[in-house]
């Protein structure tokens, strides 16, 4: 069956490259017609073949080739037919040929579009140019494809670019949580292998201090025993002495009597027994300054350690500090670690018996004024402190014990002691609180305090307070002074091994004076 003459016209209007009517078409120098991108197209591809033998450029259909790229000049009378070709598809009915025909042509005059406006950023027909776009800027649609596919093709080396950058970024970052999870785990395991080796050198310690006092009591039981045994034999002894003795003084027969009182022992005194004593400050001795540093790293110079601290208050009462005063307008409480310390809280009196000759007493004996011009009347009732000093009545061990004094100025020292104290001043100081490993002691000083222990003193930079609180935790082996004003400032702590009951103890400088609280 014939093809229609339509049919016919359309097949040789076509491009052979593309199948399609020819998009302003052109011709080669031997004489075939193609679309002037499509030629174009395959013109660069043959530029860009690796493999290509020769540089010049062939005819798709006749393999014809020319050594340099023919200029491409539009087929004015082929551009004609090709409209006129356009048209006459336009008007065949069909639903397949209205749906091509709709896609090309201008939807406001049914016209093909034939120009690209640049103003507008759309595709225009003939009626569109001389109506609308007739002063815009119009191209070809080969022109404004090839400006279009540079900057696509920009936009994809950008993106080939940049997805190759994310993808090694990427890449580091995986390499960066590799790097951070196993450093973690090793030092992880590095940390709990220490913790374990020092919890398992802190239990053998533990385990070494506890046999060695079951070791010393052993020892002094068994001294305490062997005695014991001697003293049970010469009762024994003495009970059968006592036995005889008493037989014979009953015997009526004189002649009985006088034979029978020489075979009776002649009793002898036992040797005198030594005291034994179980000396608790030589046992502890060895560990008490390795447990001492121990407790006051764990509890005092870790940034996390356990040491009480005072909590920031809603409101305490006015300051009673040695510096500038504050004044607090609002009625407040006592602040929470206050209120706890005052659960354990003693009342103390000071010992007459041991104050220096300079020091004056109140009645109650609860408050110490030196002043050099009245000397203390009871001078001669046993030995008396020759530094400023007085010792409390009370003597604390085990528990927890807290007492609160006030000072009226700086220049004092306030601290506890072992019952063994030296009466007599050290030389180079103006007291002996603090000089020796049975005493501890915080001077109050005009703009700091010092720790003693073991005449060594420790500078602590804290607000100066006249209100001042020591609490003694004899059992953890723990004694603190806290400054009481707005808020209960901890200032010092000291960590020991405890032995004998503990003494309060003051040192006041001229003029000054000590007044011990008392809580009913």
């Amino acid at each position: 069956m014939a093809l229609p003459v339509s049919q016919k016209l359309e097949e040789k209007l076509a491009c052979s490259i593309c199948l399609e009517l020819f998009r302003v078409p052109v011709t080669l120098p031997c004489g075939h017609n193609f679309c002037k991108c499509c030629i174009s197209d395959h013109w660069r591809k043959q530029e860009q073949a690796p493999a290509r033998a020769s540089k010049g450029y062939t005819c798709p259909e006749c393999r014809r080739a020319f050594e340099q790229c023919p200029e491409l000049e539009k087929n004015v009378t082929l551009c004609k037919v090709v409209e006129l070709a356009r048209d006459g598809e336009v008007r065949v009915s069909g639903p397949e040929r209205c749906e091509v025909a709709h896609g090309e042509l201008c939807p406001q005059h049914g016209r093909p579009l034939e120009l690209y406006c640049e103003d507008e950023r759309r595709c225009i027909c003939s009626v569109c140019t001389v109506q609308q776009c007739q002063q815009h800027r119009r191209v070809l649609f080969e022109e404004e494809r090839a400006k279009k596919q540079a900057l696509l093709r920009e936009s994809l080396e950008k993106a080939q670019e940049e997805s190759e950058r994310i993808e090694q970024v990427m890449q580091e970052l995986e390499e960066q949580t590799r790097n951070i999870k196993n450093s973690s785990e090793g030092l992880k395991s590095v940390i709990l292998s220490k913790f374990a080796l020092l919890r398992k050198a802190l239990e053998d310690f533990q385990w070494q201090m506890v046999a060695r006092i079951e070791q010393e009591k052993a020892a002094a039981l068994g001294r305490v025993g062997e005695d014991w045994n001697l003293l049970k034999d010469h009762l024994d002894v003495l009970s059968q002495h006592r036995e005889r003795a008493q037989c014979l003084l009953a015997c009526p027969d004189h002649r009985t009597f006088l034979q029978e009182f020489p075979l009776i022992p002649t009793l002898e005194s036992p040797e005198a027994l030594l005291s034994v004593e179980f000396d608790v400050a030589d046992v502890v001795k060895p560990f008490a300054e390795i447990l001492t540093d121990i407790s006051r790293l764990l509890l005092e110079d870790l940034p996390c350690s356990v040491a009480p601290k005072a909590p920031d208050p809603v409101g305490q009462g006015p300051a009673h500090s040695l510096g500038p005063v504050v004044k607090v307008v609002a009625p407040v409480q006592e602040c929470q670690l206050q209120t706890e310390l005052l659960k354990d809280h003693r009342n103390l009196t000071f010992d007459p018996k041991t104050a220096n000759k300079y020091l004056e007493l109140s009645k109650g004996n609860r408050k110490a004024k030196h002043g050099l011009r009245a000397i203390c009347e009871q001078q001669e009732q046993g030995p008396r402190f020759k530094p400023w000093q007085v010792l409390c009545t009370q003597g604390y061990g085990h528990g927890r014990h807290y007492w609160e004094v006030q000072i009226s100025s700086h220049s004092v020292i306030l601290g506890v002691t072992y019952h063994g104290l030296p009466w007599e001043q050290q030389q180079g100081h103006k007291f002996n609180i603090g000089l020796d490993g049975g005493s501890w002691g915080l001077q109050v000083l005009e703009d700091c305090y010092l720790a003693w222990h073991k005449g060594r003193a420790e500078k602590i930079q804290r607000q100066l307070y006249k209100n001042l609180g020591v609490s003694l935790d004899y059992s953890k082996g723990v004694l603190s002074f806290y400054g009481l004003g707005e808020r209960t400032q901890l200032i010092h702590s000291f960590h020991n091994v405890f032995t004998e009951l503990l003494y309060p103890v003051f040192w006041l400088c001229e003029g000054r004076v000590v007044t011990l609280s008392r809580r009913d």
